[in-house]
This record gives structure tokens, C-alpha cells and sequence, in this order.
């Protein structure tokens, strides 16, 4: 008797092992066919007429409805009653559902698109001295091609833009500065050039003080500076004196608001201080140093691999996104108002 009761036993474990259903992972499920089997059951009522809609055996329907509970582990109708009414889990998965297939459309349509030679991401890094109005006058103009390429824009300061397309982080730099330097891989042309004026507010004891202003006395008062954004080493800075106190600020225009406000002297892009110059809130001091220009220019890869020479075969490798910003660049009236600070959100109050 204890022999066949434990022969009946591992009989029903193995019977039990039989049954167990493989569990099925969410992602199998989730598909658009089987979203659009649930919101046929939803509008028909009841898995025999969605089953008739789309000419499937009603079993076949149920059992796939089936799947999809087990492997959420919720229910998506009510069956109590005489029709299938959806639990509100299941209306929550319709809505995301739909949303899903929206999603899936788009991102098949992109990958068509970027098939014939879009990218599927365009990162452009604009120096602190890029006229932001001008940039995103330039991304919606893009925009209305309606080209599947998504846009990134990253804003760096002195090296630190340069770095950031040599490190891969961008593909296109704007307002490098020209020092003469080349590499491997990478093309460059100018963009314009700043010039750059001694700027104090009318407040500041050195809008009072003979001309021309000597370092000396320069030195004396305190000077603003743009941070570099570089992560290698310390960066550069520009127009400072030994021994003189140096407020340090992330970006220009935080630049600006400080000489506006009285706070420190500098030079400052005569484009961005020219609007306060003309209104009386900046005014400008000759100094004992030449004029201060800043030559600009814009770079990108040229090639893939750098270490590669340049060839007919690597020069096609550029896309189309990165070649319509190209083909606006080499129009100088374009190139020009991205040094020009017209737009009122660039000119702080």
C-alpha cells in the first residue's frame, strides 16, 4: 500500500510538472497585433464578434487575450457579465497601447528616412559667444524640412567647445577659436570675427579715469571672466592682470550683467554690449592694449576614423543633416548674425 502510494504520488508530481505554463514575458505580448485584438474586443463586446471581425477562431482569440493577462498578471475584461467589459487596467493599456503604436510608426518612418542618409541625431556645440536667437532660428528652419534627424545643442566656452567635438561628443562646433591648429579628421572654416571693447557702468571709478587706461591701473580694480569649460587641465583666460581680483562666472552674458551692475570691469563682445552702450548702461574706455578681435570658425569630422586618409569614399560619409548645416554656414549673412546679439531674450535687462 505505501508502494503504490508513492507510486501515485510521483505520478501526480509528474503530471503537475506537465501543466505548469512557461511564463511569458511581457514583451512577447505586447505586440500591435495583440493591441489591436483587445481594442476589437472592446468595441464589439464580446471575443466571439472580434473574433468574426478579424477572421480569427474565437479559441484562438481568447487564448491570446489569455496570454497577454498572464504575462501582465492582471485581467483585461470582466467576463461576469454578458458582454467582455474592460477592467481599467486594460483601458490604461490601450491608451499607452496606443501611444506604443504611435510611437512604432514614427520610429519606422525615421529609420526609412535615415536609410537614405539622415542621422538619426545631430549634437551642434555653440561657444558662449553663438547668438542663441540665431541658432534656433537656424534648428527651426531645419525643423520645417521634416527630416527624421533629431537636433542636440550643447553651449561650451573657449576650449571647451573645440574639445567637445575632437572627444565625440559633438558633430558640429560653432565659434572655435582659430589659433592656427589642425587635426586629423576634422575640417574647420571661418566664422567672423567679435571685435571686443573695454565696456564699465557709468557708476564704476573707471568710467571717470583718464584715457587711456594703463594695466596698472586696470589691475586695481576687479576683472570678470568667463569660466573655460574644458575638462582636460585648467582652460585658458583672456584679458586678465597679474594680481588682479577676478570674479569668475559660468558664461557671457553672466559676464555682462556683472559690468552692468558695477560689479567688475572687462572686455566684452562689442556685438552684446553695443544695445547698453547706446542706452548709457555701459560705457566704453580706452586702454593701453590693442584692439581685442576674436577670430571664430566652424569645424566638424570630416571622416569616420580619423586615422583613416581622406578619400571620394570617406567624404560620403557626412550626412545630410550635417551637410544642410554646411550649406547654411557658407552663406556669409547667416554666419554673420550668429555674432550678432539682436534678439531681446540674448540682451539681459
Amino acid at each position: 500500500m505505501a508502494s503504490f502510494n508513492s507510486i501515485e504520488s510521483k505520478e501526480h508530481h509528474h503530471a503537475e510538472k506537465r501543466v505548469i505554463a512557461v511564463p511569458i514575458h511581457a514583451r512577447a505580448v505586447l505586440t500591435p497585433d495583440n493591441l489591436a485584438l483587445i481594442d476589437a474586443v472592446t468595441r464589439t463586446g464580446s471575443m466571439a464578434a472580434a473574433a468574426r471581425e478579424l477572421g480569427l477562431v474565437p479559441s484562438a482569440l481568447t487564448y491570446r487575450v489569455r496570454q497577454v493577462e498572464d504575462a501582465l498578471d492582471v485581467l483585461l475584461f470582466d467576463r461576469s457579465a454578458r458582454q467582455a467589459r474592460i477592467t481599467p487596467a486594460g483601458a490604461e493599456l490601450l491608451r499607452s497601447g496606443e501611444h506604443l503604436l504611435r510611437e512604432l510608426d514614427a520610429v519606422a518612418q525615421r529609420v526609412k528616412r535615415v536609410a537614405t542618409g539622415w542621422e538619426p541625431q545631430l549634437t551642434i556645440v555653440a561657444d558662449n559667444l553663438i547668438s542663441r536667437g540665431t541658432l534656433l532660428e537656424l534648428c527651426q528652419d531645419f525643423y520645417e524640412l521634416g527630416a527624421p534627424t533629431r537636433l542636440r545643442l550643447r553651449e561650451e566656452t573657449l576650449t571647451g567647445t573645440l574639445e567637445s567635438l575632437l572627444t565625440g561628443k559633438s558633430d558640429l562646433a560653432l565659434g572655435v577659436s582659430m589659433d592656427g591648429s589642425t587635426y586629423a579628421g576634422f575640417q574647420a572654416l571661418p566664422l567672423g570675427e567679435v571685435p571686443f571693447v573695454f565696456a564699465v557702468a557709468p557708476h564704476h571709478p573707471l568710467a571717470s579715469a583718464p584715457e587711456p587706461l594703463s594695466d596698472q591701473l586696470i589691475a586695481q580694480h576687479r576683472a570678470v571672466a568667463v569660466a573655460d569649460t574644458t575638462q582636460r587641465g585648467s582652460g585658458v583666460s583672456i584679458g586678465l592682470l597679474s594680481g588682479q581680483d577676478v570674479l569668475t562666472v559660468p558664461t557671457m552674458q553672466h559676464k555682462l550683467l556683472a559690468q552692468l551692475r558695477g560689479m567688475a570691469c572687462g572686455f566684452l563682445p562689442l556685438p552684446m554690449a553695443l544695445p547698453h552702450i547706446e542706452v548709457g548702461r555701459l560705457v566704453i574706455r580706452q586702454t593701453q592694449r590693442p584692439p581685442r578681435i576674436a577670430r571664430t570658425a566652424y569645424a566638424w569630422r570630416s571622416q569616420q576614423n580619423p586615422l583613416q586618409p581622406a578619400t571620394a569614399a570617406t567624404a560620403s560619409v557626412q550626412g545630410k543633416a550635417l551637410q544642410w548645416w554646411l550649406s547654411r554656414l557658407a552663406n556669409e549673412h547667416t554666419r554673420r548674425a550668429l555674432h550678432c546679439y539682436s534678439h531681446p531674450q540674448e540682451i539681459p535687462l
